[in-house]
């Protein structure tokens, strides 16, 4: 038996670059695959390919034995997205996993990015994985209530801007931030009800990578090659992943690496007792910081 035999996934921009690869891993290790993708440029314009993305995976996974279906609905779009659960589990009798991976690209420095750049890019990453996972709890939590079994999963896909932040992504950066701790509280919604929600970080040279410099080989394993992850993706779909929630792994090449979240650091106490001032900051900030100029004297 298959890892994924029987479980029905929902994967968001499934039509190229990472989704493609987390959908093709999904079918390969025996999932349906509902293939989500707007068939978009790497701004968000319209595209106008004949065939869309989305068809060529599905046509793939066809090929190679598996069931898929496309969808073309933007995961900003509330309705859609209520609509794409529904239908799922109307079509295919459950739904068991979403993998939020939709997303395109706005960079702009700060003082040149639009309300639209900064709207646009937070709607499709933050906005969309919240949209997605919202309507698929709001099944899983139906189904618990209703005694039958649930094993829900969800994936998110944050990024090292979004951990550590990066010049000229105040919009990109920001959204996958938001999306790692929109996985957190996710992951404590929803174990009551045996849902486990985990965050990816991977390092892959995706059309958004390509579009800033970084290009995978063309030939053999790569180091940034998009699949990468996608073995990660699949167990975390899986049944036998359900102990593990509300966890941040970054996938570097051939490394899976667990990501701490925020942690207390050295402290400043006010001398007094009581609250702080602003007259002792100047010393304490200092103190705090390890930043003494010279000739300074500490009390």
């Amino acid at each position: 038996m298959a890892l994924l035999d029987g479980r029905v996934v929902i994967v968001t921009g499934a039509g190229r670059g990472l989704g493609r690869a987390h959908a093709l891993e999904l079918a390969r290790n025996g999932a349906t695959v509902v293939v989500n993708d707007l068939n978009v440029g790497l701004q968000g314009q319209a595209d106008d390919a004949e065939l869309s993305p989305a068809d060529e995976v599905v046509a793939e996974i066809e090929a190679m034995g598996g069931t898929a279906v496309t969808n073309g609905a933007s995961v900003s779009d509330w309705g859609a997205m209520e609509a794409l659960v529904n239908d799922t589990v109307e079509r295919f009798g459950d739904l068991h996993a979403v993998v939020n991976n939709a997303g395109f690209l706005r960079d702009r420095m700060l003082t040149s990015m639009s309300e639209d750049d900064f709207d646009a890019v937070i709607n499709v990453h933050l906005k969309g994985s919240f949209t997605v996972a919202r309507h698929a709890c709001a099944y899983w939590r139906e189904q618990g209530k209703a005694g039958k079994p649930v094993s829900g999963r969800i994936v998110n896909t944050t990024s090292g801007a979004g951990l550590w932040g990066n010049v000229g992504q105040a919009n990109y950066a920001s959204a996958k931030a938001g999306i790692a701790m929109l996985t957190t509280i996710e992951a404590l919604e929803m174990q009551r009800y045996d849902v486990t929600a985990n965050c990816i970080s991977p390092i892959a040279a995706t059309r958004m990578l390509g579009s800033i410099g970084m290009e995978a080989g063309t030939e053999g394993w790569h180091r940034l090659d998009p699949e990468n992850a996608s073995p990660v993706v699949a167990w975390l779909c899986s049944a036998e992943s359900g102990w593990l929630t509300g966890q941040l792994l970054r996938v570097d090449g051939n490394k899976l690496i667990k990501v701490d979240g925020y942690t207390l650091d050295a402290e400043y106490e006010s001398k007094s007792g009581e609250m702080l001032t602003v007259d002792e900051l100047s010393v304490g900030v200092r103190k705090l910081f390890g930043a003494f100029p010279k000739g300074l004297v500490i009390k």
